[in-house]
């Protein structure tokens, strides 16, 4: 039974990784995937996914035909990590320390097609000391960064790679000596995690650093208390406390790099219209509103000009939009029964979440469907921001 569950958690645990790896390259991918971080970045994720690909393979194969995946896989981790380091800290590393990282790489990808028979245990142990010593080095070089050289982000990002390592490294040193000290499962996976959680939270700039790192120690110590709990009360002894605690980290880890990423990416599309409004093309007015029909916000969009309003009295919506330039289907606009059937006539009649004045004589409005910015405060006072760009333009153009 407990063999069994050893099997199934590191199943998904390695699942788990995966999940978790692509969510990262997804959002890397989305950001700018030919950013020349950025594809550092993706090739360490796609070998790491490899690794974990490998081990799921073999738990669902029941074999070990694809554990020369794994092994290629672990060799190319230290070299994968070292370009993504001086990728990020903008700086070469030592030559020894480059050509360490590349012999070993080319040494132990070859070992891999070696039979077990013939170089194991050794084969491992020296994967073990050469994947250690090689996120040593590129820890020592972040650790080491002139920091007055690097922008502030990369500096923080910095912090978080060498959080990672410090994660990570013990807990690869614990898969290779798992059968030594007894774990019943191989833990590696929430070191991989956690690199996805502190790297998703890296785009989230307003967040700040110290706050997810809080958050992260917070989420472990809870899960680590309440696996252990729970294994003391049904009982399960140490190993299967070990491997509850492991699954409970796994989904917290998992859950709130889901969240993360997705709050990322509405962040990512709701700025879209700061965007538009700091690199928009101000000839006019009307190029100007042009742009919004590429944000992803915007369902449709409609001008309407004087001949489109002429069922409409031109005092009243003048009042209307005096007070308020942008009207919002959603809220509550004016008091005015009158006016509060203009406002009603102009949604309905042009199927629009939102109106915004653009010229008052001859008028011009812009009428957009936008549903989800109900949901988007922000966006709301970003698209504030973009009538009021337009309205300046109108004025320094007029018609």
């Amino acid at each position: 039974m407990i063999a069994a569950a050893n099997i199934l958690t590191d199943l998904v645990l390695s699942l788990s990784a995966l999940t978790g790896l692509f969510i990262l390259s997804r959002s890397l991918r989305t950001a700018d995937e030919w950013d020349p971080l950025n594809r550092r970045f993706l090739f360490g994720i796609r070998v790491t996914m490899l690794l974990f690909a490998g081990r799921a393979l073999i738990v669902l194969t029941g074999g070990a035909g694809f554990r020369f995946v794994v092994l290629i896989a672990a060799a190319l981790l230290p070299l994968a990590v070292l370009l993504l380091t001086e990728g990020l800290l903008r700086r070469h590393a030592p030559q020894a320390v480059k050509a360490f990282a590349a012999v070993g790489a080319v040494l132990f990808c070859l070992l891999a097609f070696v039979p077990a028979p013939l170089v194991d245990p050794w084969r491992l142990h020296g994967l073990l000391v050469f994947q250690v010593a090689g996120f040593a080095l590129s820890g020592w070089l972040v650790l080491t960064r002139d920091r007055d050289g690097l922008s502030a982000s990369e500096n923080q990002m910095a912090g978080r790679l060498a959080l990672s390592l410090i994660v990570l490294i013990p807990l690869i040193g614990a898969d290779f000596l798992m059968v030594l000290i007894g774990l019943p499962v191989q833990l590696s996976a929430l070191g991989v995690l956690v690199l996805c959680w502190l790297a998703i939270g890296l785009g989230r700039v307003q967040v700040g650093h110290r706050g997810p790192v809080r958050s992260l120690i917070v989420a472990v110590i809870a899960a680590v208390g309440l696996g252990f709990f729970l294994a003391f009360i049904l009982p399960l002894g140490t190993g299967g406390g070990v491997i509850v605690t492991a699954l409970i980290v796994a989904v917290i880890l998992l859950l709130a790099i889901l969240n993360d990423a997705t709050s990322l990416r509405d962040e990512a599309r709701n700025h879209r219209l700061l965007q538009h409004l700091a690199h928009g093309d101000a000839t006019d007015a009307m190029t100007f509103l042009r742009g919004l029909q590429s944000h992803p916000l915007v369902e449709g969009a409609a001008v309407i000009g004087a001949q489109e309003l002429s069922d409409f009295d031109a005092a009243t919506l003048d009042a209307i939009f005096a007070r308020t330039p942008v009207l919002r289907k959603q809220a509550p606009q004016v008091q005015d029964p009158a006016e509060q059937d203009h406002v009603n006539q102009l949604f309905h009649q042009f199927a629009a979440t939102h109106i915004l004045q653009v010229r008052s004589a001859p008028r011009l409005l812009v009428a957009l469907a936008m549903p989800a910015m109900t949901t988007a405060p922000l966006a709301e006072l970003e698209l504030d921001a973009v009538q009021r760009m337009a309205w300046e333009i109108a004025r320094r153009d007029p018609a």
